[in-house]
C-alpha cells in the first residue's frame, strides 16, 4: 500500500514531464507545417469573397443582355453554344444550370491536359448564350483558379502526393498537441509574474500563459480541423474511409451501371470516348433535368453527369450549405426514367457527420460566417505557434528540458506498455505520425547520447 502511494506521484509527475517534452518537441518540429497549414487554410477561408470579384464577368450574367423576367434558354441551346465555342460537337462531362437569376451555366469539358478533378467550364448567360467565360474548374465545389492554386498550396505545396504527406503530417499532430497544451495547462498552471518585471524568464512566462490561454480558446476548433482536415490525407485519410465502409457509415451512392458491354482491344477507351460522343444528344439533358425535378431534387445548385456507355445519367445536388442538399439520382438515357436515388436524409449519422465536417472545414456550411470564424482560427493557429517559438527562443539553453527516454525508462512497466500499446494504435492508425514518431524518439535518443558524451568528457577532464 505504502509502494503504491508513493510510486503513483512519481508516475504522474513523469507522466507530466514526459507530456511537457513532447508537447516541446510538435511545437519545434511539427511547428511549421502547422504554421504553413494554417495560413494557406486562412486565405483558403477568404477567398470564396475575392473569387466572386475577380471572376464577376463569368460568374454572372450581362445585364444589358440579360433580364430576370426572361426565361432560361433550354439547356441544349446553351449545350450547343459552349460547343459552338469550342468549335467542335465533343460531348461535355457535366453541366451545372444556372442555380438562379442572374447567374451563368457551367458546361464543362474533359481536358487531357488537365488534372484528375479538373474540368474545363464555359459560362453561358442562359438568357443571351453570351460566352462569358473560359476557365478551368475543381471538384464538386467548383472551385475558380485562385482557390484551386490556393487549395493546392494548402493541400500539397503544389507537390502531388508526396507534398501531401506535409498536411498529413501537420493534421496527424495538431489534435495531440492541443490536449498536451490543455494537459499542462490544467496540471502545471503559469506562475504568476509581475507585470512590471522585464526579465527574460519574465517574458517568456508571459508568453506562456498568453499561449495557453489562446490555446484553451482554440481547443475545440483546433480539435475539429485535425480531425476534418486527416480525412484529405493519403494515408489516416483512407484509413479513416475504409472504417466507414467496414461498419457499413459509408456514403451511399447511385447506381449508374445499365449492363457496359466489355471492351476487349486495347483502342477501348478511345472508342468508348467517340461512343460518348456520338451517342450525345444536348436535348437530353433537359429530359434529364425535369426526370430529377420531378424526383425531388429541388436545390438550385444541381449537376447533371453525362454517362458514358452503358452507364446512366447522374444528376447530383452540390449544395452543402446549411441545411445541407446533396441528394441524388441516376436517370435511364433511354427511357428517362429514375432507376436509382439517395437521399441525404437516408445517410448513416457517420457519413451526414462526416458530410459536414469536411464542409465545415472548407468554409462552405455555413457561408462567410463559417468563413469569417475559419480565418480567425487559422490567424489564431499562427499566432500560437509564433508565442511558442517566442518561448524557446528565450529558453534557449543547451541542456534545457528532459529527454524522453529517460522519461520512459522512469515509467512501471505496465504504463510503459499502455503508452506503447496507444502509441501502435495511432501509428497504425495515421502512418505519417507514426513514422514522425519513431523518427522524433530518434533524434531525441541522438541528443541524449551526445549529452551523455559531453558530461563524460566534462567529467573526465575535472
Amino acid at each position: 500500500m505504502t509502494e503504491h502511494a508513493t510510486a503513483s506521484p512519481h508516475t504522474a509527475s513523469t507522466l507530466k514531464a514526459l507530456i511537457i517534452r513532447l508537447h516541446g518537441y510538435i511545437g519545434l518540429m511539427v511547428g511549421p507545417f502547422i504554421l504553413f497549414a494554417a495560413l494557406t487554410g486562412t486565405l483558403y477561408a477568404l477567398t470564396p469573397a475575392l473569387e466572386k470579384a475577380i471572376y464577376h464577368e463569368a460568374l454572372t450574367t450581362d445585364p444589358t443582355e440579360s433580364t430576370a423576367d426572361v426565361a432560361p434558354a433550354p439547356l441544349a441551346e446553351q449545350i450547343a453554344a459552349a460547343q459552338a465555342y469550342l468549335g467542335d460537337d465533343r460531348a461535355p462531362s457535366a453541366i451545372r444550370p444556372a442555380p438562379e437569376p442572374g447567374t451563368t451555366t457551367r458546361v464543362m469539358f474533359n481536358d487531357p491536359s488537365l488534372e484528375g478533378g479538373e474540368h474545363r467550364a464555359i459560362f453561358i448567360d442562359p438568357t443571351s448564350l453570351a460566352v462569358r467565360g473560359d476557365l478551368t474548374v475543381y471538384g464538386t465545389s467548383g472551385v475558380l483558379p485562385l482557390r484551386r492554386f490556393i487549395d493546392q498550396l494548402h493541400r500539397n505545396l503544389m507537390q502531388g502526393d508526396i507534398g501531401r504527406l506535409y498536411s498529413e503530417l501537420a493534421a496527424s499532430w495538431l489534435w495531440l498537441a492541443a490536449l498536451g497544451g490543455l494537459a499542462i495547462w490544467a496540471f502545471s498552471p503559469s506562475p504568476r509574474v509581475d507585470a512590471g518585471k522585464q526579465t527574460r524568464t519574465a517574458k517568456r512566462l508571459r508568453t506562456r500563459r498568453r499561449h495557453s490561454l489562446l490555446g484553451l480558446v482554440l481547443l475545440i476548433g483546433l480539435l475539429a480541423l485535425s480531425a476534418t482536415g486527416m480525412t484529405w490525407s493519403k494515408w489516416a485519410g483512407a484509413n479513416f474511409f475504409t472504417l466507414l465502409k467496414a461498419g457499413g457509415w459509408g456514403t451511399p451512392r447511385v447506381s449508374l451501371d445499365l449492363g457496359a458491354p466489355s471492351a476487349t482491344n486495347a483502342h477501348a477507351d478511345h472508342q468508348a470516348a467517340h461512343t460518348q460522343t456520338a451517342l450525345f444528344d444536348a436535348g437530353d439533358a433537359d429530359r434529364v433535368l425535369a426526370a430529377a425535378r420531378h424526383a425531388g431534387l429541388d436545390a438550385g445548385k444541381i449537376e447533371l453527369r453525362v454517362p458514358g456507355p452503358g452507364q446512366a445519367w447522374k444528376v447530383r445536388e452540390i449544395d452543402r450549405s446549411w441545411p445541407s442538399q446533396v441528394d441524388e439520382v441516376a436517370v435511364n438515357p433511354h427511357t428517362f426514367a429514375v432507376i436509382d436515388q439517395v437521399r441525404f436524409v437516408d445517410y448513416p449519422l457517420p457519413a451526414k457527420l462526416t458530410r459536414w465536417g469536411i464542409d465545415a472545414h472548407m468554409g462552405v456550411l455555413f457561408g462567410l460566417p463559417n468563413q469569417l470564424l475559419l480565418a480567425a482560427l487559422g490567424v489564431g493557429i499562427i499566432v500560437m505557434v509564433c508565442w511558442g517559438y517566442v518561448m524557446w527562443w528565450r529558453r534557449r539553453q543547451p541542456n534545457a528540458g528532459q529527454a524522453l527516454w529517460p522519461l520512459l525508462r522512469r515509467l512501471p512497466p505496465a504504463t510503459l506498455i499502455t503508452l506503447g500499446v496507444i502509441a501502435l494504435g495511432l501509428g497504425v492508425a495515421m502512418p505519417v505520425m507514426g513514422v514522425s514518431l519513431l523518427v522524433l524518439l530518434a533524434i531525441d535518443g541522438l541528443r541524449g547520447d551526445k549529452r551523455a558524451a559531453a558530461s563524460e568528457a566534462a567529467s573526465g577532464s575535472r
